[in-house]
C-alpha cells in the first residue's frame, strides 16, 4: 500500500478562461500581472496576438523558441520597452537595464567577482554572517516574518561580501525602503500599457522619488567610504566588487553614474531575488513535512561531517532540489521581456519587426505540456536522474543566454550556507495565518508576508 501523502500544492491564480477587457487587463497588471494570464498561457507552446496597443504581442512558452530568442538569435531581440520603462527609472544603466557597450563593459568589469574561485572565497563570510543572523532566533523562537527576515539576510550578505561591509546606512531601514521601492516604482503603471508618451506622468512612479532619492545617498555615502580609504592606504583596500567597479572607471571603461548604476542595481536587486526564493523554499517545506524531513536529515549529515561551506552545495542533492522546485513554482524573475529589431521566424511562427516577446517563466515552470503535475511541490524533479531530463530551457530561474544572471553561482552558494544554518538549527512552521499570495512586482512577493513560527530543534 502506497502511503505517500499528496504532493503539496502552493497558492497560485487560477488561469483565466476567457480574457479580460481592456480596463481590466489594466487593473490586473497593475495589482498582480500573475493574474492575467488565461489556459492557453499554460497549454500552448506559444501565442501571438495583436493587441490594438504597443504592438503585437508574442509569448513563448516553447523551449526551442525561448533558445532562440535568448541564445541563438539574441542579437535581434533588445530589451523590452515597457520593461524598461518600469526598471530604468531606478536602476538606469545597472547591469539588468544596460545595453549595447554600456552593459558589455560593466558585465567585462564584474566578472572577476563572480568566478568560481572568488565565489568559493565567499562561503566562508556567508556562514558567518548566516549563523550571527541565526543568534538572533535564540531564546526567543515564536512568530516571525521569513519574507522580511531573508531580505534582512540576504543584505547583510551582500553587504560583507560584495561590499565588505561597508555600504553606508541602516540594514531596518533599508528593508523597509526596498519593500517601498518595488511597492512603487517596480511595477507597470496603466500608462505603459497604453503606450503613452514618456511625457505623461507616471503617478505610480511620482509616489516612488523620496525612496530613489533614499537609495540614491546610500550610493553616493558608500562610494565616498570606499574613496577615502583608497586615497589613505590602496594596499589595505578589499579587492571586492566595489572596489573593482571605482578601479575600472575611466575613459576606456565604465563612467561614474554607471558606476553608481551598478551599485544601486546590486544593493537594490541583487538580494531580493535570492531572498524570495529562500523565503518560499522554507514555505513550501513548511507545507511538506514529509519533504522537510528529508531535507533535515540531510543538512544535519553535512553539516556535522564538513567543515568547509564551499562544498556544501555540491554535497547537499535533496536541499538544493528543494529550492530549486521552489524557483520553479516561485521564479524569482517571473517574466523576460524583449522586443525584436528585424522580423523573424521560428518554425511555423512569424515574428514581425518591433513585436514584444514576452518569456514568462511563471508561465513556463507551470506549463502542463512540460511538467508532471505542474502546479504541485515536487523536489524529486530536481534530484540527480531527473534534473538531468529537463530541457535547458524549460527551467530560467536565472534566465539564459548572453544575459543569463551574472550571479546564479552565487546565488545557489548563499542559499544552501542560509538552508544549512537555518534548518540544522531551527524548524520553521506555517501559522493559521500564513496564507501568502503571490504577486508580481520586481520579483514574486508573498503579498502578505510569511508569518511562521520558529522552533529550536
Amino acid at each position: 500500500m502506497d502511503t505517500k501523502p499528496q504532493p503539496f500544492e502552493p497558492p497560485a491564480p487560477t488561469p483565466r478562461t476567457s480574457p479580460p477587457s481592456l480596463i481590466q487587463m489594466m487593473g490586473i497588471v497593475y495589482k498582480n500581472p500573475l493574474e492575467l494570464w488565461g489556459e492557453p498561457s499554460y497549454n500552448q507552446p506559444w501565442i501571438s496576438i495583436r493587441t490594438g496597443v504597443g504592438g503585437p504581442l508574442v509569448i513563448a512558452n516553447d523551449p526551442g523558441l525561448v533558445r532562440h530568442v535568448l541564445v541563438e538569435n539574441a542579437a535581434n531581440y533588445r530589451m523590452a520597452r515597457v520593461r524598461q520603462k518600469i526598471l530604468r527609472p531606478i536602476l538606469r544603466d545597472g547591469l539588468l537595464t544596460a545595453e549595447g557597450d554600456v552593459w558589455k563593459r560593466s558585465r567585462k568589469a564584474m566578472a572577476p567577482v563572480f568566478t568560481p574561485r572568488h565565489i568559493n572565497t565567499f562561503a566562508r563570510p556567508m556562514l558567518e554572517r548566516s549563523e550571527a543572523f541565526a543568534a538572533r532566533y535564540e531564546g526567543e523562537a515564536g512568530r516571525v516574518d521569513m519574507a522580511r527576515d531573508m531580505t534582512m539576510l540576504t543584505y547583510d550578505i551582500l553587504a560583507e561580501t560584495l561590499f565588505t561591509n561597508e555600504i553606508a546606512g541602516e540594514p531596518g531601514s533599508f528593508a523597509h525602503h526596498i519593500d517601498r521601492l518595488f511597492e512603487t516604482m517596480a511595477r507597470v503603471d496603466p500608462l505603459d500599457i497604453l503606450a503613452a508618451p514618456d511625457w505623461l506622468p507616471r503617478i505610480t512612479r511620482i509616489r516612488g522619488r523620496k525612496v530613489m532619492k533614499f537609495f540614491r545617498k546610500i550610493v553616493s555615502d558608500t562610494i565616498a567610504m570606499r574613496e577615502s580609504r583608497m586615497r589613505g592606504d590602496p594596499d589595505a583596500v578589499p579587492t571586492d566588487f566595489l572596489t573593482l567597479l571605482l578601479r575600472a572607471e575611466g575613459p576606456d571603461g565604465l563612467q561614474r553614474a554607471e558606476i553608481e548604476d551598478n551599485i544601486i542595481t546590486f544593493i537594490g536587486a541583487g538580494h531580493e531575488t535570492t531572498a524570495r526564493a529562500l523565503g518560499w523554499t522554507l514555505y513550501c517545506l513548511a507545507e511538506a513535512p514529509w519533504e522537510r524531513e528529508a531535507v533535515e536529515a540531510e543538512i544535519d549529515a553535512v553539516v556535522a561531517s564538513e567543515p568547509d561551506p564551499s562544498k556544501w552545495l555540491e554535497k547537499m542533492p535533496l536541499t538544493r532540489a528543494a529550492f530549486e522546485e521552489a524557483m520553479r513554482l516561485y521564479p524569482p524573475a517571473p517574466s523576460i521581456n524583449r522586443e525584436a529589431i528585424e522580423a523573424d521566424r521560428y518554425e511555423g511562427l512569424e515574428i514581425v519587426k518591433g513585436a514584444q516577446v514576452l518569456i514568462m517563466p511563471w508561465t513556463i515552470h507551470r506549463h502542463r505540456k512540460l511538467w508532471e503535475k505542474p502546479n504541485a511541490f515536487l523536489p524529486e524533479r530536481f534530484q540527480p536522474g531527473a534534473r538531468e531530463q529537463m530541457d535547458r530551457f524549460q527551467y530560467l530561474p536565472f534566465g539564459a543566454g548572453p544575459r543569463v544572471c551574472i550571479g546564479a553561482s552565487f546565488a545557489m552558494q548563499e542559499a544552501m550556507i542560509i538552508l544549512a544554518v537555518l534548518m540544522s538549527r531551527y524548524r520553521f512552521d506555517t501559522l493559521p495565518e500564513t496564507k501568502p499570495w503571490p504577486v508580481q512586482k520586481l520579483t514574486t512577493q508573498p503579498d502578505g508576508g510569511l508569518p511562521m513560527r520558529v522552533t529550536a530543534r
